[in-house]
């Protein structure tokens, strides 16, 4: 169905859009990612210090979550910003479009590691990613070594990895809605799950058919290899813990036999309770993501309503604030609470694109 015809007159009618203005909101509305909340919060409470503006009102919903409601249109009923721990998806923005949100400006901000963590009172774990796709897939490879799949049969770690200790696999994961929960998957799982050849000849034998010409062959092959490498086993090991990250680290505190999956600022904020595990050799640290020798980091994301701009109070100057040298720089206050900042050639493009409210393409 059909937004309201002042949906796509928004944009257009500067008499209406100062009739919106004033007859709803005065604030920013910010929803998204749960890892990016954190410093989104810290970006509007010192925004709503230092300026004439309300302080934005930021939500956490999951990365998801935050960009299905951003995609239900244009108007101050809707989000005029979501955040986002991976990139917004090409159904993402179709639904964006379907519903009259045609121009979205793409706001990176830095980037951030997904700790697996545990306890600082139990041993840390050393694990590779290959160890984390045998625990927490849905389907591995045959124990007998042929090449075809079975159920997870796996319920300690040692059953995975015979170097690792033989404890009960329980790790507290993000739900399906979280940027975390798909970058684990993309990254983690994924990562591990390419080491087995016959699985990774997969994604190359689609890469070959699409070369070819072939293209539904081509999907075919994606598709069941993103299916073995991405899906997360659901038979007790992986238990989802919903968006609050700090929960996680309250109940390993509690447990110390748990492991969790959340960002790095989480495990920066709390080293005093729990400590992140070496994944293929590398421990989660600043420098070890910034130098991208920890495999599973991630980009972080905010995406705004151009249409909202000049419509909704302090827009245009919450945009300059968030990619200003003090917050997103090298040395910037968002740095100091666990974001690794970008390099100064991608930070200056992100600063001109935002302050010409460059649309997004895919």
């Amino acid at each position: 169905m059909k937004k309201p015809l002042f949906v796509a007159a928004l944009a257009l009618s500067s008499t209406l859009t100062m009739n919106v203005a004033h007859a709803a909101r005065d604030y920013i509305n910010v929803v998204g990612s749960s890892t990016v909340y954190p410093f989104s919060t810290v970006v509007a409470e010192r925004f709503g210090k230092s300026t004439q503006f309300k302080t934005p009102k930021v939500e956490s919903t999951g990365s998801g979550g935050g960009l299905k409601l951003f995609c239900q249109g244009v108007g101050v009923q809707f989000p005029d910003i979501t955040n986002a721990s991976r990139r917004i998806k090409a159904s993402e923005v179709k639904l964006c479009a379907d519903n009259g949100v045609t121009e979205v400006v793409e706001v990176l901000i830095g980037y951030d590691g997904i700790v697996i963590g545990n306890s600082s009172k139990a041993n840390q774990m050393t694990l590779s990613t290959k160890d984390l796709f045998l625990a927490l897939a849905k389907e591995v490879p045959n124990p007998n070594g042929t090449p075809t799949l079975v159920e997870n049969p796996y319920t300690t770690w040692k059953q995975v990895n015979s170097a690792l200790p033989d404890s009960k696999i329980e790790v507290l994961g993000p739900p399906p809605t979280s940027g975390t929960r798909d970058a684990f998957a993309e990254l983690a799982l994924e990562g591990g799950c390419k080491q087995i050849d016959w699985i990774a000849d997969l994604s190359k034998k689609s890469k070959a058919a699409g070369k070819a010409g072939d293209a539904k062959l081509s999907k075919e092959l994606k598709n069941q290899y993103k299916s073995i490498c991405h899906t997360v086993r659901e038979d007790g090991p992986f238990i989802e813990a919903g968006e609050n990250d700090n929960l996680i680290v309250q109940k390993l505190n509690a447990n110390p036999n748990l492991l969790g999956i959340f960002g790095f600022s989480f495990l920066d904020q709390n080293v005093d309770k729990i400590q992140g595990t070496k994944i293929n050799g590398f421990e989660p640290t600043f420098d070890s993501i910034a130098d991208g020798d920890y495999p599973v980091s991630r980009p972080l994301y905010f995406y705004a309503k151009k249409a909202h701009v000049g419509v909704i109070p302090g827009m245009k100057e919450f945009l300059a604030e968030f990619t200003s040298n003090k917050a997103f720089g090298e040395e910037g206050y968002l740095t100091e609470k666990g974001m690794i900042p970008l390099g100064d050639d991608v930070r200056k493009q992100v600063k001109s694109d935002v302050k010409t409210l460059k649309s997004l393409t895919l």
